[in-house]
């Protein structure tokens, strides 16, 4: 776990914990110990057991976590995700933090897996994009990684992707090769991926230098067919976006492009069921 996951999970406690769990202060004798596990309440896929695990290390090092199951596990209500032993304040206090981590990863994971479920067969590949909860893209990402699927760019930084609003300044296609060729010349081993809206941008962006990646923007499975036809042999990735739904997914996938973006798996997935019990 990188130190600004770390530093994001000290702060989620910070943000609960304050100045004290007051409460169990109140309720617990000092020094009492517990048994507690960490049961999944539904069908799910698992996410976030790193985070969870950090949350109780953070409280209380005095605390021991034994993991029962992994990330990416298939989990059926009932079934438990990790044991944990320690001091029951320690232990009360770790306890809606870590079950926010997981309960939100493994919506996340549980949804994506859908998503590439709806797939199967094609070779499409289902990825994420940056709709992600702010200061939680490290563990969103991870989540759709345990789901199936698979990460699109970190942010701004990791690669190029020049969508409409890039274009409407760059101009016509000699403007655009010449901003793909800055954009090599200063970082030649980054991906370029381009917008298109319609098949004559298609056509256009095929006959470009360097240009690795198409991103096929609300276009019909009709015409995402016609774009895989335009672009051939040629050694460009075409990744279709928008109008993505668990509906639509199937019929985009298999026109034969080779990758899927779906904000909807970190922007709308929802948070699965999950309790901690003390013994």
């Amino acid at each position: 776990m990188t130190p600004t996951a770390i530093e994001t999970i000290r702060r989620a406690l910070a943000e609960d914990i304050g100045e004290g769990d007051i409460t169990s202060e109140a309720f617990i004798p000092d020094g009492h110990r517990s048994n507690a596990q960490i049961i999944a309440k539904e069908d799910l896929v698992l996410a976030g057991t790193e985070a969870a695990v950090e949350v109780f290390r953070l409280v209380d090092p005095d605390i021991t976590v034994a993991l029962h199951k992994s990330d990416g596990a298939h989990l059926a209500a009932g079934d438990v995700v990790l044991s944990a032993g320690g001091p029951t304040r320690a232990l009360l206090a770790a306890e809606r933090t870590a079950l926010n981590f997981l309960q939100q990863l493994s919506g996340i994971a549980t949804l994506t897996r859908e998503f590439v479920d709806a797939v199967e067969g094609t070779k499409a590949v289902i990825l994420d994009t940056r709709k992600t909860t702010p200061g939680l893209r490290e563990f969103e990402r991870a989540a759709v990684v345990a789901g199936g699927g698979a990460n699109h760019r970190f942010g701004l930084f990791d690669q190029i992707l020049a969508k409409d609003n890039h274009l409407a300044v760059t101009g016509d296609a000699a403007g655009l090769q010449t901003a793909i060729d800055r954009a090599k010349a200063k970082k030649p081993d980054v991906a370029v991926e381009i917008e298109a809206d319609t098949l004559d941008q298609v056509r256009m962006l095929c006959g470009l230098r360097d240009v690795n990646i198409i991103l096929l923007d609300n276009m019909t499975p009709e015409q995402l067919r016609e774009a895989v036809g335009i672009r051939g042999a040629k050694k460009i990735l075409l990744e279709a976006s928008g109008g993505v739904n668990l509906k639509t997914v199937r019929a985009i996938a298999e026109t034969g492009v080779d990758c899927i973006s779906v904000g909807a798996l970190t922007h709308s997935a929802r948070a699965v069921d999950f309790s901690m019990e003390i013994s």
